[in-house]
């Protein structure tokens, strides 16, 4: 028995592309005799879909696909593929989040997935029904199945995962006899996720006493990252076929000798982040349609390295870079800014902002009087910047990159409608100290980040002598007071800690103005994150 891990990238709603797909990775399978094809989870629908479940006209446009790919399956094989489907009932959801088995010839078998997850980034119980997973067995060429669909695994205890279920529905079945278990997936990635897979997967499969595949989604989608790594396992949990992560691929593995692909990566964690962001950005760019990307390069480390990803995600012609000079920017940066883009080979542009800052200051002082220098002159630099990139966006139609980073964004140093403004915010889940390490990495073989970049004191230059270290706390303090207080939601101790917590909680109204942000670590802000913005509570 020859099960093929068809590790695919799905674009949400578009079906015929999802169905074509899947129709070559079949006849792919079947090239390598493979007699069971799995995909992942929703792999026909697309994942996350969240409220285009409102729309039922969007499942019937789903279905109708579904039904094309029932007639394209070839004979010999079996196909397992991701959908929605409708429950039909007057009462509960009205959706399935479910798995049908292919066969040519052959009435389509259903499975529904049952533990629903309404933490961090889903909400899959708003819109979807459950379904029973003791239904999930069935028996294909005299080999008995288990099929799970994602969560459904997720019912065990760990240590660095605790369970958000009361009951583990796996635990009630583990006395029925398999030949193999598997899961179909759409697993976002995070720092940590890939260790928590191996454990549930292990557990999973000792359970039953039985081997184990895990065939997982990679592409990105909004601010989800999926990052494949499909793998199988024997009964006892050793990984026995590994595919790939963060690019499509087609594993098998044969369960009879428990021989499969097995792709070898010695890759360290820091060059994971780079794939991750570089796919993530990749994908939200061209899903959203567009095919050009921009950024303001402030000679900064943080617009560097998003230049870097953008050029990883895209090619240097599709990246262009503006420097934006005002009237205290040190003249260095733009020299670095375009060393910079140098370096990349992409298009460098210069829009001095000076004449536009001017105006509005006269404007404003002939409608309310002369004022001394302030804040007011800071945030108007920053949006007539603001103003300027997203006008290229419009001129070139070309999405707008951010370059803030977690570390700002906690504390709100930030302008909303300046340095805020873009479609995508592609480094917002990292911090400060994250990008110098990953900027490192950039520049590991050579010097493509020039090095002033990299030991210049990080500045806004919005007035005379400006360093962000005046306004904030040193960074590594400040980096280590965001990941006790956002990322693992633990009391303020420390000085550090009492000064973050009173600013982010004042600052929550930019973050929710803030765009899309990609997620790479276990709680970023964006989806998965519904802090008020309007109340009293700094505990």
């Amino acid at each position: 028995m020859r099960v093929g891990i068809a590790q695919i990238n799905s674009t949400l709603g578009d079906f015929a592309g999802n169905r074509q797909k899947i129709t070559e990775y079949v006849q792919r399978a079947l090239e390598k005799r493979c007699d069971l094809i799995v995909f992942p989870e929703l792999a026909l629908m697309g994942y996350i879909p969240n409220d285009l479940l409102e729309r039922e006209s969007i499942i019937d446009a789903q279905l109708k696909e579904f039904e094309k790919l029932q007639r394209e399956i070839p004979a010999g094989v079996g196909v397992l593929v991701g959908l929605m489907t409708k429950t039909n009932r007057k009462k509960g959801k009205p959706y399935f989040n479910s798995a049908a088995l292919l066969q040519k010839g052959k009435r389509p078998r259903f499975f529904h997935k049952q533990l629903l997850p309404t933490y961090d980034v889903f909400d899959e119980a708003r819109h979807i029904e459950k379904g029973d997973l003791a239904k999930g067995f069935f028996t294909f060429k005299g080999y008995k199945f288990l099929l799970t669909i994602c969560e459904d695994i997720w019912g065990w205890e760990l240590p660095e995962h605790p369970t958000n279920y009361l009951e583990n529905p796996l635990v009630a079945l583990k006395r029925e006899k398999v030949d193999a278990v598997l899961n179909m997936s759409a697993s976002p990635f995070t720092f940590q996720k890939a260790k928590d897979r191996l454990s549930v997967v292990t557990k999973t499969a000792k359970n039953f006493n039985a081997p184990m595949v895990y065939v997982n989604m990679v592409g990105g989608q909004d601010e989800i990252i999926f990052d494949g790594g499909s793998f199988a396992v024997d009964k006892k949990g050793k990984v026995v076929a590994k595919s790939v992560s963060f690019d499509e691929d087609l594993n098998l593995i044969d369960l009879d000798t428990l021989k499969g692909g097995f792709r070898e990566s010695d890759e360290k964690p820091i060059e994971r982040i780079r794939r991750a962001l570089v796919l993530g950005l990749r994908d939200y760019v061209k899903k959203s349609g567009f095919e050009r990307v921009h950024l303001g390069l402030s000679g900064g480390i943080d617009s560097a390295l998003v230049a870097c990803l953008a050029v990883d995600a895209l090619g240097p012609n599709r990246v262009t870079g503006i420097t934006l000079p005002g009237p205290f920017n040190e003249p260095r940066s733009r020299t670095l800014a375009e060393d910079l883009a140098k370096n990349l080979g992409i298009r460098c542009l210069n829009l001095d902002i000076g004449p536009a800052y001017e105006a509005i200051v006269e404007t404003l002082q002939f409608g309310l009087g002369k004022f001394e220098f302030g804040l007011v002159n800071e945030n108007i630099q920053a949006r007539v910047r603001g103003l300027l990139l997203m006008a290229l966006s419009n001129k070139e139609n070309s999405m707008l990159l951010t370059t803030g980073n977690k570390s700002e964004y906690a504390t709100g140093y930030s302008t909303l409608y300046g340095d805020m403004c873009g479609g995508l915010a592609p480094i917002a889940d990292l911090l400060k100290t994250e990008v110098y390490d990953l900027s490192r990495h950039y520049n590991s073989e050579w010097e493509l980040i020039p090095d002033e970049i990299m030991t210049r004191a990080p500045s806004a230059e919005l007035r005379p002598n400006q360093k962000d270290q005046d306004s904030l706390p040193p960074y590594e303090e400040l980096d280590a007071g965001v990941r006790q207080l956002v990322e693992f939601q633990k009391p303020a101790k420390t000085a550090t800690e009492k000064w973050l917590l009173e600013t982010l909680m004042k600052t929550e109204f930019k973050r929710w103005q803030a765009p899309p942000v990609l997620k790479v670590s276990s709680h970023a802000f964006g989806r998965g994150r519904r802090m008020p913005i309007a109340h009293k509570a700094r505990f």
